[in-house]
């Protein structure tokens, strides 16, 4: 076994990636996980633990998010006032809190199945596909409500958005959650 060169990524840096190498590597049959014909089946059953942990990822950068907003907000004064007193920064809190809300009601959901050891693919998807998108959202409203000040390295709104790039790519990009949710729902699955 071998590891790759580490990748330099955009975001989530705190995280190594790299590529493995397995070059004639034996596994006694004791040690194989699952039928060795069934390996996809195993994959994909992955992919529903893997999401639900991408979308609380996605959670806890959401909530960072609006944490930095709520306090830049209430902290920066423009035409001697707070700029969380201004509507339209108001509105983008609000959206980011309620989508916040939100999203997390649906990862809860998918991850209370996942413990009952119950059917959650559609539920998975469905939380993944929320929770990175509104994080997304979120990220971009925190860099705007920052202004010029959230592009730079001095507020942690900056590396949020950088961050928040991958929930909506990895364990299945927003198309692929699609693909899932419509084929569960056509399904009544």
């Amino acid at each position: 076994v071998k590891v790759g060169k580490k990748e330099e990524k955009l975001g989530i840096r705190g995280s190594s990636t790299s590529e493995m190498i397995f070059e004639d590597v034996f596994v006694p049959d004791e040690n194989v996980l699952g039928d060795p014909l069934g390996g996809f089946k195993i994959a994909l059953e992955t992919l529903d633990g893997g999401r639900i942990g991408i979308a609380s990822q996605a959670l806890g950068i959401h909530r960072a998010c609006l944490e930095e907003c709520l306090k830049y907000s209430s902290e920066r004064q423009q035409f001697g006032r707070e700029i969380g007193k201004f509507q339209a920064i108001a509105w983008k809190i609000a959206d980011m809190g309620t989508e916040l809300e939100a999203a997390r009601h649906l990862v809860h959901a998918a991850a209370f199945k996942r413990d009952a050891g119950e059917a959650c693919t559609k539920e998975a998807a469905m939380a993944k596909l929320f929770a990175s998108q509104a994080c997304n959202r979120a990220a971009q409203d925190a860099v705007q409500i920052h202004g010029g000040a959230g592009y730079t390295q001095e507020f942690p709104v900056e590396r949020h958005y950088r961050d928040a790039r991958i929930t909506e790519i990895y364990e299945g990009a927003t198309d692929i959650q699609r693909i899932v949710i419509s084929r569960a729902l056509a399904t009544n699955q």
